[in-house]
């Protein structure tokens, strides 16, 4: 654990200004933000090629990105940690915040993903919404989200962090809420907008107290200076960087979002769900290693939340019928996984990472695949009103069964390297650690390949239950398969979805590539079970719960209907285990009340007390306006009185 501690921070102690190709970095930033800046600007002037326009500022971006990964692989690893310092954001006294990028393994690894799978959606966005009238408007706001994305991974310091995160949240809530006629959709990214905004007011917290007790927000001296923190002040600045990380990727408990964002266009949904905003928290935490390394209760914190998060997915997944939403449920189960991993400290940052790229591939695969069979049954999603389509659509039946079976971990896939290497880290940890969060984490395999054998039998297998049924507006269901622009980049994420998992794990490639920014991936020994023990329960686990769904689904006829009565666990789990009314009991309806409350004392109180004292004085200067009558008489009786007042008063004192 000392070994990975002392890399990072030798890392980041002294961190040499970016030459050569990577001191143009700001171009990866400056492309897709150029982009929607023509785009949303433009207007309709560019609607015959603002998607080519969107397609071609991440391509330029992504090669532009491969790039700068290249010249950088031939670096010692103790160059490969660079900063390009653009200009001096906001130099307020003890307040020196520089607005510059970090270019190092960790950052170009994300950049690489977020352009690569990014132009791959935005290809096949081409087709996605080619009947849309305000499609060069969506990809303006793709090229937003991809700018955003992307600022938040290059920022060298937190508070660039915090403004591609806040970026990443617009883009996300403009995107979710597109279909505007929808009541259901405005909610849906009402409610994104607002939950992530619970953890972002984590992260600004933790970014408080890091200026309050090391004086700086920069990566370089945060990190380098970690071990200053004082204890209550460490563990509290890793428990509000996992609130923030918790919001941003849909873990425990501000998860209820994620799948409400099934609202926006498919497209949309392959963004935030495989390669870009849920992988900010995982990002987050895996760049703060240097802090979250010298606390063991925040890594024990970051880990149960991973393991409640991974199960929840996993049990929820299991209930629906909606093809989104199952897929959705099991972006929540793999983020707990990358979660659980970063968790481990130096057992496993780099094993978060691999999945979460290996997620990038299956995942965006299994979107980019239902989005297929909505495109070709009616923007259905349903999976008892389908069936039988592998012999209509060939392709996305294969491209959809090799991430299919990469998730459930299938040797030799990428889920399998990368999934079953968090197992058996977790299996590593000493003690009870090991067996409940091990053991949990091999539940977790078991339950992906059911619900996820369960929709692929729905979908593509079994009775053709479409036959003889129309959609809500009378029209016959005509499955087809989609054309190249969509299917291509589906085959390119199936390579991916099977290949990706050896390219990084054979070897330790990627964990000898990360160990600049992430230190030294270590193995540890002292768990209950060894790593083969491990990997040969994990396919037992794999096939029981393969065999489960073959059994419930594949060979008995499915009904059209869903059947009313069903168990309270299928009921509680249907209810996304009554997480919405959590919410609502415990935060939506007291805030509600709170409000109220406020309102009037608000009302009565504070307006009131303003009110009346401006009654009491019109009313006070109203009465003494009558005394005012104009007659010389009353004036001079009002001056002996007052003189009588006067005479009474010195007696009173003199005499008294």
């Amino acid at each position: 654990m000392v070994t990975g501690y002392m890399l990072s921070s030798a890392a980041t102690a002294s961190v040499p200004a970016a030459t050569g190709i990577a001191g143009y970095a700001w171009v990866l930033l400056a492309l897709p933000s150029l982009g929607a800046l023509v785009l949303l600007v433009g207007g309709r002037r560019t609607d015959a090629w603002g998607h080519l326009l969107g397609c071609a500022t991440v391509i330029a971006a992504f090669c532009y990105g491969l790039a700068l990964f290249l010249s950088t692989t031939g670096l010692p690893p103790e160059s490969r940690v660079q900063d390009l310092h653009l200009y001096s954001w906001l130099p307020v006294n003890a307040l020196q915040v520089d607005f510059g990028l970090r270019i190092d393994p960790l950052s170009l690894t994300f950049v690489l993903l977020i352009t690569g799978v990014g132009a791959l959606i935005h290809v096949y966005s081409i087709g996605y919404m080619d009947t849309d009238r305000d499609r060069r408007r969506f990809f303006g706001y793709l090229n937003l989200f991809v700018a955003s994305m992307l600022l938040l991974v290059l920022g060298n310091g937190f508070v660039t962090l915090y403004l591609g995160w806040e970026g990443v949240g617009l883009a996300s809530y403009l995107l979710i809420g597109w279909y505007q006629n929808r009541p259901s959709a405005a909610t849906a990214a009402k409610k994104a907008f607002l939950m992530n905004r619970v953890g972002d007011v984590g992260l600004a917290l933790a970014i408080f107290l890091m200026f309050r007790y090391l004086g700086t927000t920069q990566y370089t001296e945060v990190f380098a200076r970690a071990g200053e923190l004082p204890s209550g002040a460490l563990l509290a600045i890793t428990l509000l960087l996992l609130l923030g990380a918790c919001g941003k990727s849909g873990q425990f408990p501000l998860q209820a979002w994620l799948p409400d964002a099934m609202e926006g266009p498919t497209p949309v949904s392959a963004l935030i769900h495989a390669a870009t905003m849920v992988t900010a928290g995982v990002y987050l935490i895996a760049r703060a290693n240097p802090i979250y390394n010298l606390s063991a209760d925040g890594r024990l914190l970051v880990m149960v939340i991973g393991v409640v998060t991974l199960m929840i997915g996993c049990i929820i997944g299991c209930a629906y019928d909606d093809i989104k939403k199952v897929l959705a449920y099991s972006t929540v189960s793999q983020i707990g996984y990358m979660i659980l991993a970063v968790g481990l400290g130096p057992f496993g940052y780099a094993l978060g990472i691999m999945h979460l790229l290996t997620h990038g591939f299956f995942k965006a695969g299994l979107f980019l695949g239902a989005g297929s069979v909505m495109h070709g049954m009616h923007d259905e999603v349903d999976m008892r009103r389908m069936g039988g389509l592998a012999r209509y659509m060939p392709i996305t039946t294969a491209t959809f069964g090799l991430a299919y079976l990469a998730i459930i971990g299938f040797p030799g896939l990428s889920g399998y390297w990368s999934k079953d290497a968090i197992v058996e880290a977790a299996f590593g940890q000493p003690g009870w650690h090991g067996w409940v969060f091990g053991g949990l984490a091999l539940v977790g395999v078991g339950l992906t390949a059911f619900y996820m054998t369960r929709l692929f039998l729905l979908t593509f297998f079994g009775e053709k239950r479409w036959e003889n049924l129309t959609t809500e507006d009378g029209r016959a269901y005509h499955p087809h398969e989609s054309g190249p622009v969509m299917t291509v980049p589906m085959i390119i994420l199936a390579v991916g979805s099977v290949a990706a998992g050896a390219f990084f794990a054979v070897g330790e490639r990627l964990a000898r590539w990360l160990a600049p920014s992430l230190g030294t991936l270590e193995v540890s020994e002292q768990g209950p079970l060894n790593a083969a023990g491990v990997s040969v329960l994990s396919i037992v686990f794999m096939v029981v719960g393969v065999a489960l769904a073959w059994l419930l689904v594949g060979r008995r006829p499915v009904p059209v209907v869903r059947p009313a009565r069903v168990s309270a666990v299928v009921t509680a789990a249907r209810k996304d285990l009554y997480a919405n009314a959590i919410n609502e009991a415990l935060v939506a309806r007291p805030g509600v009340w709170l409000a109220r409350a406020l309102v009037y004392v608000d009302n009565k109180g504070v307006d009131g007390m303003v009110n009346g004292t401006a009654a009491l004085l019109g009313g006070s200067s109203g009465r003494m306006r009558r005394l005012q009558t104009g007659f010389v008489r009353s004036y001079a009786l009002s001056m002996l009185g007052g003189s009588i007042l006067v005479i009474a008063a010195l007696l009173a004192v003199r005499y008294g």
